[in-house]
């Protein structure tokens, strides 16, 4: 992508209304804008990373079993009536009413509309179990939207919802989200702690929050330092498996958010020198509710034995849209965004010192055309902007790695490679330079 064809309106000053720094790295990088309260514009930045995100989110889904499908933004009230949910929700949920003066509601999740579907569509015990998942732009009408993408009123939600025979069957796929969750955070450069946590108006007996520690955190947080340091499941994990002992080694150890925090608890299970108090955000959040939604609106299957069976239901779900902001949240510096390499809008920027000399030109082109047949995705600057202006530009988008062409460069056969997450820059033959950055970034792609 040439920068000079690409939509990129950055801002030089912070704006007023921007309160954390997500908010405002976001909005100076022209990742968003405002439409109304709580409510963005992915501008073409901000949209490739959330791309990115989803990306990673799908392929750990499908991983552990899970399979997508897609529902719709718009709900019909009568089916959160069912569920006995629609007066108990509140205020959050935008409710509406079509041109018939049908009650219709701006889902903020999807329980009672993924429930019918499995209703309608499985009949019998040898169909299941199944966990289906929906990546969708959700509504919570927020009272006080603030933050940016961490606290909006309109978002884009990956929710999963798990349907099994037994609570015994349905507890196993609760860990192999659980597991899956873990392996999703790392892959994008977060380090997430699960920590048991409130069902609020979801409803079970079993949920956890995971928390990315940053310090511009939302909420205090308290665990085990071994948590922060833990080894991630790995790619090959066997996800149809006993999980059990992964489950239990992320979960045996203290971690709680400050509403759940006990402090003599805290103090007599973690030793002094373990005991992490930290800023945390919240990027993720599974339930297991049992039959909270499949008993009311009668889900249920043909049994063994041929009686019928309530299924037992649990919920899974990963802020995509918020996730962008959290990662910056958790990587930056003063300079800008920090974004690691699985995430970030292109990989390599290649940034011509001197737009419109030929020779600068056509060896920044050729660079950019080796890395992207590489496989690489590049951004090459070929505006006319001043040196000072274009690298400026470059640390606040965050993109990871810098080939920096010039003319006394290009004469000499070499390039500069900067690394924006150390800030180190080598001055590299034209040949090593290109191999160097091709092997960085592949070598950072997965993280996980």
């Amino acid at each position: 992508m040439h920068l000079s064809r690409f939509f990129l309106p950055v801002l030089r000053e912070t704006p007023k209304e921007a309160e954390i720094v997500s908010h405002q790295l976001m909005l100076r990088a022209g990742m968003i804008r405002q439409s109304a309260a709580g409510i963005y514009s992915w501008l073409p930045l901000g949209l490739r990373v959330l791309k990115k995100i989803e990306a990673i989110v799908r392929e750990e889904q499908n991983r552990a079993g899970a399979v997508e499908l897609l529902m719709p933004t718009i709900q019909s009230a009568d089916l959160w009536r069912e569920s006995g949910r629609y007066e108990a929700y509140g205020k959050e949920m935008l409710r509406i009413t079509d041109r018939h003066d049908r009650d219709m509601l701006y889902g903020p999740t999807a329980e009672e509309v993924v429930t019918t579907i499995v209703r309608d569509g499985i009949k019998s015990y040898k169909d299941l179990p199944k966990n289906l998942y929906n990546i969708q732009w959700k509504f919570r009408d927020e009272i006080r939207p603030r933050f940016g993408v961490m606290r909006g009123r309109e978002f884009l939600m990956k929710d999963a919802y798990s349907f099994d025979l037994t609570t015994e069957a349905s507890r196993a796929t609760y860990m192999r989200m659980f597991v899956a969750y873990l392996r999703t955070f790392a892959r994008m450069g977060l380090r997430s702690v699960p920590m048991q946590a409130d069902t609020g108006p979801i409803g079970g007996d079993l949920s956890h929050e995971f928390i990315i520690l940053a310090d511009t955190g939302e909420s205090q947080v308290f665990c085990h330092k071994d948590l922060i340091e833990g080894e991630i499941p790995a790619p090959h994990t066997d996800f149809w498996g006993d999980l059990t002992p992964i489950f239990k080694e992320w979960t045996s150890r203290y971690a709680a958010t400050e509403e759940k925090h006990d402090p003599a608890r805290f103090e007599s299970e973690v030793p002094a020198d373990k005991r992490v108090s930290a800023r945390g955000i919240e990027v993720g959040h599974i339930f297991h509710f049992g039959t909270k939604y499949s008993e009311p609106m009668g889900c249920r299957v043909q049994g063994p034995d041929g009686q019928q069976v309530t299924l037992v239901m649990g919920s899974y779900g990963i802020g995509v849209s918020r996730l962008a902001g959290a990662i910056i949240e958790a990587s930056h510096d003063d300079a800008g965004i920090v974004w690691p390499v699985p995430v970030a809008p292109f990989e390599v920027a290649v940034v011509n010192l001197k737009a419109g000399d030929a020779a600068t030109d056509k060896a920044a082109l050729d660079i950019k055309t080796r890395l992207e047949s590489a496989g690489l995705e590049v951004l090459l600057d070929d505006t006319d902007e001043r040196a000072g202006a274009k690298f400026a530009t470059m640390d606040l988008i965050g993109i990871p790695y810098q080939v920096i062409v010039g003319p006394k460069g290009v004469k000499a056969g070499e390039v500069e490679i900067k690394d924006r997450k150390t800030g180190a820059r080598e001055t590299l033959p034209l040949e090593a330079g290109i191999e160097r950055t091709i092997l960085s970034v592949i070598d950072q792609r997965v993280l996980a």
